[in-house]
């Protein structure tokens, strides 16, 4: 088949190479059509091995991003279309080197597994680079409701884009050369994967040493787009009164009483240290609970002009005892790379405010309960989810529930809003915790260790209520081996890369040296 498409007219190549992005992209939330995962990576690695040259599998890889990056990020032109169009056009770079890999890797017998791996390198480096990384459309993100989600907690979201790369580059082989031989070996390959990572259902959750009645309040905001919390404090405002609401029912038992209650990230616009209205309305929802609260509050500082997110823990009777600040923070959301040079040249930048600064420290708070207890709290903010050692960090420090906490209100109506829970599912997978996930405006809810989602609120309401989380600990082996599998994985493309040039290199020049050897007038 590849030969054939190599003797077609490129436009057809293009196509191919579209329609595979937007398959690949179909795969993630809102859609949920993961088996097109296979699809799209088989149908790249089509394109790109029947390309004439290097230039053309770098052009068809550019284009795959385009496609793929402009279905699965279209949520970003609700805060403007020329950052939708900025994001996609960056991050296209990525698998235009993509393609350029995988038509290095088609020198080898062995290019199916050397495909696999680049897929891997390159989630890595759009996931860490540039400006910290935007690591949101992986592969591994995909396989939630499949029978690869097993492997979460064995390998993380590295080992399993692996695995999706894997059956896809191993269809992409059975389409080079149709056969039933290369049929049952892809079956069997296909099967063996999908059973190794069947071992991990027997991780089950860590050992539980106690339970905690913990409330949350999703206020509601008038959401979306840039201005999606409305004017100041209403996002505040909204949370108080639904606290309100809580603690009502709490007082006429129909709910019991919690141990400590969570707000949203972004549940106050203004430092509730600096700005007097607000920091009354947080202890008014202090006092009326009489419980500590988690407050996701924006804090002024720690320089002129900057911002940081936090998580506080607010007693009634110590005030904030417990601070986390959030590390993963939004480049062009939450902080300007470049400001100095890039603000005069985009004014519509001007909207992300204050320079957010991020924190330094894992989100693990050592808190004290309502009833005296000591608790050891997980936290995760929002853009926290998208990078690995932050999830796996939690349990590997000690804590015994996890909580995560999100404003999504200028996505409201958005496929973002499902890919992020969808993301926090497979968090709850690998670390095999519960998670509690609290939002200004949608989607809340409570999902369970092996993914399930025990109950979840509408996007653009209110609601509050009070669940029973498991105390936990222990970790599972993604936390400690879903790192070496990224980093094994990246050494042996490396390797195998590296091979294929010094190998072509011998043999070009062994070529050459016989052709000379052959010329009249050289002596034999």
């Amino acid at each position: 088949m590849i030969d054939a498409l190599s003797r077609r007219p490129g436009a057809l190549r293009v196509v191919l190479a579209i329609l595979s992005g937007l398959a690949t992209a179909l795969a993630f939330q809102p859609f949920n059509l993961w088996p097109l995962a296979f699809l799209g990576v088989a149908g790249l690695s089509v394109s790109v091995l029947a390309a004439k040259g290097y230039r053309g599998a770098a052009g068809l890889g550019l284009v795959f991003g385009l496609s793929f990056l402009g279905l699965g990020l279209n949520w970003m032109q609700i805060i403007f279309l020329e950052a939708l169009l900025g994001l996609v056009a960056v991050e296209s770079v990525f698998f235009l080197v993509l393609g350029l890999l995988i038509r290095l890797s088609g020198r080898s017998r062995w290019w199916p597994l050397l495909a696999a791996t680049s897929w891997v390198a390159i989630e890595f480096s759009f996931s860490h680079f540039p400006f910290n990384g935007f690591g949101w459309l992986r592969l591994g993100y995909t396989m939630a409701d499949s029978p690869l989600a097993g492997a979460y907690p064995l390998v993380g979201v590295p080992g399993v884009s692996l695995a999706v790369a894997l059956i896809g580059q191993g269809l992409a082989w059975w389409l080079q050369r149709l056969s039933w031989r290369r049929g049952t070996a892809l079956f069997a390959c296909t099967a063996l994967v999908v059973l190794a990572g069947s071992a991990g259902t027997l991780v089950g959750p860590g050992a539980q040493t106690g339970s905690v009645q913990v409330g949350w309040v999703q206020g509601g905001a008038p959401g979306g787009g840039v201005y999606g919390l409305g004017p100041a404090r209403t996002i505040t405002k909204n949370q108080l009164a639904q606290t309100i609401r809580l603690a009502d029912q709490v007082d006429a038992g129909t709910l019991p009483r919690p141990d400590f209650v969570v707000w949203p990230e972004n549940s106050t616009d203004a430092d509730p240290f600096a700005d007097a209205e607000t920091g009354q309305l947080v202890r008014s929802a202090v006092t009326r609970l009489n419980t500590p609260l988690l407050v996701g509050a924006i804090l002024s500082g720690p320089g002129a002009g900057e911002r940081q997110t936090a998580s506080l823990w607010w007693d009634p009777t110590r005030q904030v005892s417990a601070t986390y600040i959030k590390r993963g923070i939004v480049p062009f959301g939450e902080w300007v790379p470049m400001r100095d040079v890039l603000l005069p040249l985009i004014p519509e930048l001007a909207y992300v405010g204050d320079q957010s600064v991020p924190g330094d420290r894992p989100g693990v708070l050592d808190v004290q309960l309502a009833d005296g207890r000591p608790l050891k709290l997980g936290v995760l903010v929002c853009y926290d989810l998208a990078f690995d050692n932050y999830a796996y960090d939690l349990p590997t420090h000690g804590a015994q529930v996890v909580v995560v906490q999100s404003s999504n209100a200028m996505y409201q109506g958005t496929g973002q809003i499902d890919q992020q829970f969808a993301m926090t599912r497979v968090r709850a997978m690998e670390l095999r915790r519960e998670i509690l996930v609290v939002t200004t405006s949608g989607v809340s809810g409570l999902i369970e260790p092996d993914g399930t989602v025990a109950f979840s609120v509408r996007d653009h309401s209110s609601a509050s209520g009070v669940v029973s989380l498991a105390e936990r600990d222990g970790v599972t082996p993604a936390t400690w081996l879903a790192g070496w599998v990224e980093g094994g994985t990246i050494a042996g493309l490396l390797l195998g890369l590296g091979y294929l040039v010094i190998s072509g290199r011998m043999k070009s020049r062994h070529t050459r040296s016989g052709a000379e050897d052959a010329t009249p007038g050289n002596p034999s």
